[in-house]
């Protein structure tokens, strides 16, 4: 593509002429579809799921912060979803929206990425731009995606451009939308970055480029292993709290007031979510093929993943206080979604809980206002729905562990009706009976 090609390129997605496709309409997927919708372009979502794409092309959403009402006046101002991948041809911006999690051995698993890749692959055409938005390692772009992208005949950087841009999604935060956060955008060539500069200014009040692909994938990861190693720390600190007598959660509210030089971070009951669990694995098995060992990053992922444990053991301590073996009695998880007031439960430490609790005899039940029926998902099976939340049935469950602490409980009703509550989440400041912290 010649240079004034190129500028034809840019200027379609200036001028709004242009089609995005979306590929792959979750979390991250969504909300960029309703976000260029809004701005007047051209939108067609692409995903590998009949239903997700049925109830979006009946104006309906499936991810609960985000109304239906948005999605329907979408889908009447044009928005059209699909599982037709040959309809990736129509698309002059394609972004891949993708799920990378890890494999039973910690591993990174790219096989959505690649599979998806290949699928968009055979209708790849001149002046299209590639943008991958999956959280994973420094190189994956340039390793995955240019080989199969150039094979073709097509040449990244003046036939078709590659940028790599991370999403930022933080899901039920009111605070922020797809447009006000900032966006990191690496390009595989200087004319990759210009086009993909020219996408997502757009729809996003804040671009922020950086000189290549393997950056910006490394910037998604630092944020998150930035989160994974401080939480990391203040579970720690808890743990020692505990033992010395004192309140964690008194501690980080004391030294939040200082006004430089700390973040306050919260401990909880393990790490959740479809980024900080996983992300630092992504970086830790990289950086093996340089034969670094990253003993930082590690040891916090250590302490997190063991964090569902030391709830467990809290409740049987408790349990043993009253008398009671784990074995045989009625435990209810309050909220199982991975944080509080959404119904994401990607990676829920609550859901671990529930299956360390089954594993060890216990009669498990949820209540989450969130989630009224445990969902299919690929590794967890519990058929359950949601508990109600009642003086009597609270009474029932010989004890209740707050896994997640969603803004609809009644705390005081919890408080006042149940035997025992494990609070993982520091909601009961003030000592009582029949609360222990954990």
């Amino acid at each position: 593509m010649k240079a004034d090609s190129l500028q034809t390129c840019i200027d379609k997605f200036k001028s709004r002429d242009a089609v995005i496709g979306i590929v792959g309409l979750g979390y991250v997927g969504l909300p960029l579809m309703l976000r260029y919708n809004a701005i007047g372009f051209c939108v067609l979502g692409i995903d590998i799921d009949t239903s997700k794409v049925e109830k979006l092309n009946a104006g309906r959403s499936y991810i609960e912060h985000i109304a239906s009402e948005h999605v329907a006046k979408a889908r009447d101002s044009g928005f059209e979803a699909t599982t037709d991948f040959r309809r990736a041809a129509e698309c002059d911006a394609l972004i891949l929206c993708v799920p990378t999690p890890l494999n039973k051995y910690r591993e990174p698993d790219m096989s959505f990425v690649i599979n998806t890749t290949d699928a968009i692959k055979p209708y790849l055409r001149a002046g299209q731009v590639v943008s991958l938005e999956s959280t994973t390692y420094p190189g994956t772009t340039e390793e995955e995606l240019l080989p199969r992208v150039q094979e073709s005949g097509l040449t990244v950087g003046r036939d078709i451009f590659l940028v790599y841009s991370p999403e930022r999604e933080d899901p039920g935060n009111p605070n922020f939308e797809t447009r006000t956060i900032p966006k990191v955008i690496g390009g595989h060539t200087p004319a990759c970055l210009q086009v993909g500069i020219a996408l997502y200014e757009q729809a996003i009040d804040q671009v922020v480029p950086v000189s290549s692909t393997k950056a910006a994938e490394l910037t998604k990861l630092l944020e998150n292993i930035h989160r994974a190693v401080n939480i990391g720390l203040v579970n720690e600190m808890k743990i020692v709290a505990d033992r010395m007598g004192i309140d964690i959660f008194e501690v980080v509210d004391a030294a939040a007031t200082k006004p430089f030089g700390f973040t306050a971070y919260y401990p909880g009951p393990g790490l959740g979510g479809h980024c900080i669990p996983i992300d630092p694995f992504y970086l830790t098995w990289k950086a093996r093929e340089y034969g670094l060992h990253t003993r930082f990053i590690e040891l916090s992922g250590e302490i997190n993943k063991a964090m569902p444990e030391y709830v467990v053991g809290k409740l049987m301590d408790g349990l043993n206080e009253n008398g009671r073996a784990l074995k045989g009695s009625r435990v209810l998880v309050l909220g199982i979604a991975y944080k509080k007031n959404v119904d994401d439960m990607r990676e829920s430490p609550s859901v671990e809980i529930m299956e360390l609790l089954e594993a060890k005899g216990a009669l498990v039940a949820y209540s989450d206002p969130h989630v009224p029926v445990f969902p299919k998902m690929r590794e967890h099976h519990f058929e359950l729905s949601s508990e109600a939340l009642t003086a009597e049935n609270l009474a029932s469950f010989d004890a209740v562990v707050l896994a997640t602490d969603h803004d609809r409980f009644d705390y005081q009703l919890i408080q006042s009706s149940a035997r025992l509550v494990v609070d993982s989440r520091g909601k009961y400041r003030t000592p009582a009976a029949n609360v222990i912290k954990a």
